[in-house]
């Protein structure tokens, strides 16, 4: 019996130490942003936000390698500035917002690549499909602000195709160039707050 009572001991500190070692990480949306470019007509960019977003992030290890994202983007929050385009945008010729509501990323590895770089790997979805994409990832470190709310900042860049994502709508130019690139690059500036 008093083995059996150790075992269970045993079990439930590790348990403990386990969960004490897993720590939440939500988004501060106020000082966060979705970034995304495209290039228009070949010569230039177009950039837009995604106003509307969630990120939690579930670290397991101190230099946050492992670590679980998630993160959920609302379509129909594109926002470039000209509503005209970002109802276009929105519509079914790009995003179909009204048929798939959010872009989701989720992590599969974290790893952690030396200077404070990481390498970020997981499924991305938008219109149904989901492919693998890698995130190159920089961490600029921890702070507590004047709440006392320790908070992390990290910026992610990565691109797609937006060709594999069924988003295939374009025009062409005279001289043969797309209205509309095939290439998107998304940039996430994030700002974490951790979860006492």
């Amino acid at each position: 019996m008093k083995r059996a009572s150790s075992i269970l001991v045993g079990i439930m500190v590790a348990a403990s130490s386990l969960f004490a070692q897993t720590t939440l990480w939500e988004v501060d949306p106020v000082h966060s942003r979705v970034q995304i470019a495209v290039r228009h007509m070949v010569i230039t960019e177009v950039t837009g936000l995604f106003n509307e977003f969630e990120v939690t992030l579930l670290q397991t290890k101190k230099d946050f390698s492992d670590s679980r994202i998630e993160v959920v983007i609302k379509a129909n929050s594109i926002d470039t500035n000209h509503e005209k385009r970002d109802n276009h945008l929105r519509s079914a010729d790009f995003l179909d917002a009204e048929n798939h509501p959010e872009i989701t990323f989720k992590s599969t590895a974290v790893e952690n690549t030396g200077n404070n770089m990481y390498k970020v790997t997981g499924e991305l979805t938008i219109r149904g499909v989901t492919k693998i994409v890698e995130l190159d990832t920089k961490y600029f470190g921890e702070v507590k602000d004047p709440y006392g709310h320790t908070r992390a900042g990290f910026k992610a860049t990565t691109s797609f195709n937006r060709f594999d994502y069924g988003v295939k709508w374009n025009g062409l130019l005279g001289s043969g160039g797309l209205i509309v690139g095939e290439k998107v690059d998304i940039t996430l500036n994030m700002e974490f707050v951790k979860q006492e």
